[in-house]
């Protein structure tokens, strides 16, 4: 496993900030959907967000791709990464609470070493990984309730929803580091929110109908909130994170995030999750920091 890059001071404030922002994304979501289809809340998403980092790009003279393999790529990028895991996260969001929905969402960094492990030879499924792996499933089996998977209701339905959307963020990760190499990643992220937009505007015209303009104060501030801060400007930061950070040191956001989620579910929905919620995150959590590989780490060091 490639060695942790260090901390600063800087990289851990805007690592929290980044948690802040995505776990306030589950919220703003929720709010929007009271007034906007599913389709249309994520078509808003995708589309205002592409807009802001094209302006971005431009403002900053980023070298543009010209290749149209380069373009089949992002489209394929955005079905994978946008308008499949938008899509069923924003309809689960319906049927559960947006706290158990950030805690299912945190599966994506389990799902994504199976899938690397899978498609890639140089990231086996070592022994730590595996155990990692499997403390991870152990928590969305706890959280969810496996006797609830056995009814097969709305309910359940909707988390199994949120977990294929997961599932799809890991397979869009391995295409992007197969297909997406050399790009830089905010022309990458542009692109691919330009191959969401092409497929979830016409998707949601013809499913939900023409948009209506006539929302709320609190739908239009959430749909600003979760299109412009927590996709655009949150690629940004991310991007940003990354290269002070590393990818390890950033899985610490995915543990981050569901707390602020459900602290803001709480606080605003009014949401109560079950305990076995809890316990299952705490679970998911340590499987989590296995895979960081830092406390198999600390372990072998200790005399």
């Amino acid at each position: 496993m490639n060695a942790q890059k260090t901390m600063s001071t800087q990289a851990w404030l805007e690592m929290g900030l980044l948690a802040v922002i995505w776990g306030g994304s589950f919220l703003s979501i929720r709010l929007a959907l009271n007034e906007v289809p599913v389709m249309t809340a994520v078509a808003h998403r995708v589309f205002w967000a592409m807009l802001v980092l094209w302006g971005y790009i431009l403002v900053r003279k980023f070298p543009l791709p010209t290749s149209p393999k380069i373009w089949v790529a992002f489209l394929v990028m955005g079905l994978l990464n946008n308008v499949i895991p938008f899509s069923l996260m924003a309809w689960g969001q319906l049927h559960i609470e947006t706290g158990l929905t950030s805690i299912l969402n945190a599966t994506t960094a389990i799902f994504g070493v199976v899938v690397a492990s899978i498609v890639f030879s140089d990231e086996r499924l070592t022994k730590s990984r595996a155990i990692g792996v499997v403390l991870g499933f152990l928590g969305v089996a706890t959280a969810i309730g496996l006797e609830n998977l056995m009814q097969f209701n709305i309910r359940s339905t909707a988390q199994l929803a949120v977990l294929a959307g997961t599932l799809s963020y890991a397979f869009a990760g391995a295409w992007a580091r197969k297909m997406l190499v050399g790009l830089s990643p905010q022309v990458a992220a542009a692109g691919m929110l330009t191959g969401s937009t092409a497929v979830m505007v016409p998707l949601a015209f013809a499913i939900d109908g023409p948009p209506s303009f006539q929302l709320s104060v609190t739908a239009w501030g959430a749909i600003a909130y979760y299109a412009v801060v927590a996709t655009a400007c949150a690629y940004l930061l991310y991007y940003r994170i990354l290269a002070m950070a590393g990818s390890g040191n950033l899985m610490i956001c995915t543990l981050l995030v569901a707390p602020v989620a459900i602290i803001l579910g709480a606080l605003v929905l009014g949401e109560e999750l079950a305990p076995r919620a809890y316990a299952g995150f705490g679970l998911l959590a340590l499987g989590l920091l296995v895979l960081d590989g830092r406390i198999f780490a600390k372990f072998r060091k200790a005399p």
